[in-house]
């Protein structure tokens, strides 16, 4: 397994809350201590089948990893449960996946779900999610703004920013997605 340990610089948060489900992500990837990039985009949208996703973990692993989702959905008609136990299996037990470093922070407009190269598949008990080096800090923010009167997007572009004046491997250009 190589080791990525000098790769930081993402920080994803999901909210889901009343009828809206966001995915926000920054765009910063660093190297040890230097920025090698501001605008990465972390976030993507499956249109067809109405999944957003956000990555934590190295970029070429998280691309790996949407596509086999994408294919896994379409086995699958849309079924965002079953794509992701099916997406975690695989990357636990195939020779090629199981080296893959990231995390997935994916959901649609029912489920949301973290999926990990462990085979882990688990489902926030809040509807909230938070992955990556600045994950526990957008978290921690998110559940704090829950209680207010803050939408699901305003709710994740200030946990991001939370996470950005805290965690060195995060900034405030945010990507958000919204279903």
């Amino acid at each position: 397994m190589s080791d990525n340990s000098n790769w930081h610089g993402t920080t994803i948060v999901l909210i889901r809350k009343d009828k809206d489900v966001v995915v926000a992500g920054d765009g910063q990837v660093s190297l040890g201590n230097t920025v090698i990039k501001s605008t990465a985009k972390k976030v993507r949208k499956i249109e067809k089948r109405n999944v957003i996703a956000g990555f934590a973990g190295s970029t070429a692993d998280a691309l790996t990893l949407f596509e086999r989702l994408e294919a896994k959905l379409e086995k699958h008609a849309g079924n965002l449960t079953r794509a992701a136990v099916e997406l975690a299996k695989d990357w636990r037990t195939d020779k090629y996946l199981r080296r893959l470093e990231a995390l997935m922070a994916i959901a649609d407009k029912e489920k949301s779900f973290i999926i990990s190269g462990t085979g882990d598949v688990l489902e926030p008990e809040e509807g909230i999610i938070g992955i990556g080096s600045g994950g526990n800090y957008a978290l921690a923010a998110a559940k704090v703004l829950m209680d207010t009167k803050m939408s699901a997007e305003e709710i994740a572009k200030k946990s991001i920013q939370v996470a950005s004046e805290i965690c060195v491997f995060t900034n405030s250009n945010i990507t958000l997605e919204k279903i």
